[in-house]
């Protein structure tokens, strides 16, 4: 019974299968993607190709922590490693042979790592021994001092980060498609299933019925797209590569293995989807009572049953509720990337669960006149009254064919747009930091700048990025927060607008460091316990708090306690009079760039990062990719069952082409719906993230994606209104064939 529905029905749930195909294969390429970004992708080693096995300074901290009576360690990475101990460079030379160098190939000074060709086992030994804390790094584990790691490092980040997003967005969106083609399917099916229980069906026969449909389509989607998966994961690792997200070496296996855990998670997830999907329309669906089989009228009625407005009320409450405690209790935290990619996902689902509630409401908003002389303005005004009748007497149908372009246009502007604004936001904060004409940095590749000397003219301020480590919440975790060493404390708060709120920065010495809000401890004069950027232990006494903005504030400590950092940063205040091109000669000597602040501020703030705005631009065409196969299926679907509803327009005197102006109509202004209520969903979130950045004393510059989302927009309207037409094209003529 269930394949022989399948087998006639197959249009209908067509759209279910291709999205559940498509979010499968995404999630497939995209757990292939993480899985070769943890671990299964290894550049070859460079700098120590030919040595066996090397020797490495210690890198980490490694730190007693509370776990509720027990005590264990956690272990941080340093801001700066230690070189190798002189004398277990010694004690490695007496085994064999030895390659070493300074930091990364650069300069003179102990070595960072060195090549040993040596027995492993003898090498362990003589590390052992030292009790240096040294690591010894064979194979591939070789490539972690090669002067590009750090960077590549960061890229696998980006690449984590990316996938995990966009493999949660696919896994949402076609939940959300199933779902609702599911639902749908089952509203359409209403009087077929009133004639099964009239016939002496059961509800749990009608629920199992409408789940094992489920299950056989999830499962055909799920093996296909698993299949597509294989075949697209490739292509995505050169995509993240072509577009610079990924480092040029990163790649992924190819062929497709069942028992690897990327296919397993994405086959069980979208049988997962599938059946849960049809969870709830096959519970409605059991509920339906012989008598649907004699309903005939067109008026959506009883479409929102007690669980469903329960439901989306919770869901509606939660994410309002959620947004309210976040921005009391810790602002800081609407401006992170999973926070802002999850509560658009809750409160567009919660509007699309209520969304029958609200068709009917937002349908009023669209209202056309009506000219006072008859002719072709009048007759537009009348096709465009029945378009709004008709669309809000069919609820299902508006409110399915609205929910696919609320969820478009929703994450369009609500990622877009936190994104842009937050970026916006730490662009103004840097701005208003710095008080400084020049700046000058390094090229980038980890060396220092070289020291200058007093420039006449002007006021230098060297400084030097680090990283300190502070135990907080009674000692059961340990915090690594950014810093800057700072040579010259007067000069450097000559050169910035620092935003303090107690203390002075020029107060800063060898024994005290400069903290923001967000550190736990943070009243000036009061001593905190950290680990510097190279592993010491200090005491150091709070001599200035800053407001915690929106995280780039951070801590600030003297060169002394930050000797290992190298400088990376002169900021340069000209003085009145002062001749701007005889300074900037002078401070080329440090064989850094010398540039005018507003182009360092473009370039290291640029608001949002290409990689980021084309990861993001992606994720749009996934969803719009879904929202198409929604519309398409769903108005699709649709056709038939409109046949007399578009025959009783036909023979009280509209014509062909009218009625394909209606249907054009009807599914545009179900677009306009669904563009309505994301664009609420957009002003919730984008209102949430302002008030935040209000809270933090931050710059306010909110930036609201009106292309972004009017393409979204503008896309599903497209394709909803040919979908629209092609499935009205052929009925009026059947209709009318039968009332002959």
């Amino acid at each position: 019974m269930i394949f022989a529905s399948l087998r006639s029905r197959w249009a209908g749930f067509l759209g279910a299968f291709v999205a559940l195909a498509l979010g499968v294969a995404l999630t497939a390429a995209m757990g292939v993607g993480l899985a070769a970004s943890t671990g299964g992708a290894e550049r070859a080693p460079q700098r120590f190709a030919g040595s066996p096995v090397v020797v490495a300074g210690r890198d980490t901290l490694s730190v007693p922590v509370r776990r509720g009576p027990e005590t264990e360690r956690v272990s941080k990475r340093l801001a700066h490693p230690h070189p190798v101990d002189r004398d277990l460079l010694a004690a490695l030379r007496r085994l064999g042979p030895v390659r070493g160098s300074g930091p990364a190939d650069r300069g003179s000074g102990p070595p960072d790592a060195v090549g040993v060709s040596a027995p492993v086992g003898a090498v362990r030994a003589a590390v052992a021994a030292s009790g240096t804390g040294a690591r010894v790094l064979t194979g591939a584990d070789r490539a972690r001092v090669d002067p590009g790691a750090e960077r590549d490092g960061r890229a696998l980040v980006a690449v984590n980060a990316f996938l995990g997003t966009a493999g949660g967005v696919a896994v949402f969106v076609s939940a959300f498609v199933t779902a609702s083609t599911f639902a749908f399917v089952v509203a359409l099916r209403r009087r077929e299933l009133g004639l099964l229980r009239a016939a002496g069906a059961s509800r749990g026969q009608v629920r199992r019925w409408l789940l094992g449909e489920a299950l056989v389509v999830g499962a055909a989607a799920a093996a296909t797209g698993c299949a597509l998966g294989a075949l697209g994961a490739p292509h995505l690792a050169r995509a993240l590569v072509d577009a610079e997200v990924a480092p040029p070496w990163f790649t992924v296996a190819e062929g497709l293995r069942w028992t690897w855990w990327p296919y397993q998670l994405a086959f069980w997830t979208g049988l997962l989807v599938a059946v849960a999907g049809a969870w709830s329309a096959a519970r409605r669906a059991a509920r339906v009572s012989p008598v649907e089989a004699l309903r005939e009228a067109s008026l959506d009625t009883g479409v929102m049953p007690p669980g469903r407005r329960v439901a989306g009320a919770a869901l509606l409450a939660g994410a309002l509720g959620l947004l309210a405690w976040t921005l009391w209790s810790d602002p800081s935290d609407l401006l992170k990337r999973k926070t802002y990619t999850t509560q658009p996902m809750v409160l567009a689902t919660a509007v699309a669960a209520l969304a029958p509630l609200l068709v009917r409401h937002v349908v009023a908003l669209f209202r056309w006149p009506v000219p006072a002389r008859p002719g072709r303005a009048r007759r537009a005004a009348a096709l465009a009254r029945v378009v709004r009748a008709n669309s809000g007497a069919g609820v299902r149908r508006t409110a399915a064919v609205a929910a696919p372009v609320l969820v478009t246009v929703a994450l369009a502007g609500s990622l877009l747009g936190s994104a842009a604004t937050v970026g916006a936001a730490k662009a103004a904060e840097a701005r208003q930091r710095t008080a400084a004409d020049l700046v000058v940095t390094g090229d980038g590749t980890g060396g220092g700048l070289r020291p200058v000397g007093p420039v006449p003219g002007a006021t230098v301020a060297a400084s030097a990025a680090t990283a300190v480590f502070v135990p907080e919440d009674g000692g059961t975790a340990v915090v690594r927060a950014e810093a800057r060493a700072v040579a010259d404390p007067a000069a450097f708060a000559a050169v910035t607008r620092l935003p303090v709120v107690a203390g002075d920065v020029r107060d800063l010495d060898d024994r005290s460091i400069v903290v923001d809000e967000e550190w736990q401890h943070h009243r000036v004069g009061d001593r905190v316990a950290v680990w510097l950027g190279d592993g010491r232990r200090a005491r150091l006494r709070i001599v200035a708090v800053l407001a915690r903005g929106t995280g780039d504030n951070g801590a600030y400590v003297t060169a002394r306690n930050a000797a290992a950092a190298p400088v990376d940063r002169l900021d340069v205040r000209l003085r009145a009079g002062a001749d701007r091109a005889a300074v900037a000669r002078a401070l080329r000597a440090s064989g850094g760039e010398v540039r005018p602040v507003e182009d360092w501020l473009a370039d290291a703030y640029p608001g949002m990062r290409p990689q980021t705005r084309l990861g993001l631009l992606m994720l749009l065409a996934l969803c719009l990719a879904y929202a198409a196969i929604s519309l398409v299926a769903t108005l699709l679907m649709t056709a038939p069952v409109r046949a007399p509803e578009l025959r009783s327009l036909r023979l009280a005197g509209a014509t062909r082409a009218q009625l394909r102006l209606v249907a054009a109509g009807e599914a545009g202004l179900a677009v306009a719906v669904g563009a309505v209520l994301g664009l609420a969903v957009t002003g919730v979130g984008l209102g949430g993230l302002a008030l935040a950045l209000a809270r933090l004393s931050v710059p306010l510059e909110v930036v609201v994606p009106w292309g972004a989302m009017g393409v979204c927009a503008g896309v599903c309207g497209a394709v909803a209104v040919v979908a629209g037409v092609a499935g009205a094209w052929r009925v009026p003529r059947a209709g009318l064939a039968s009332d002959g």
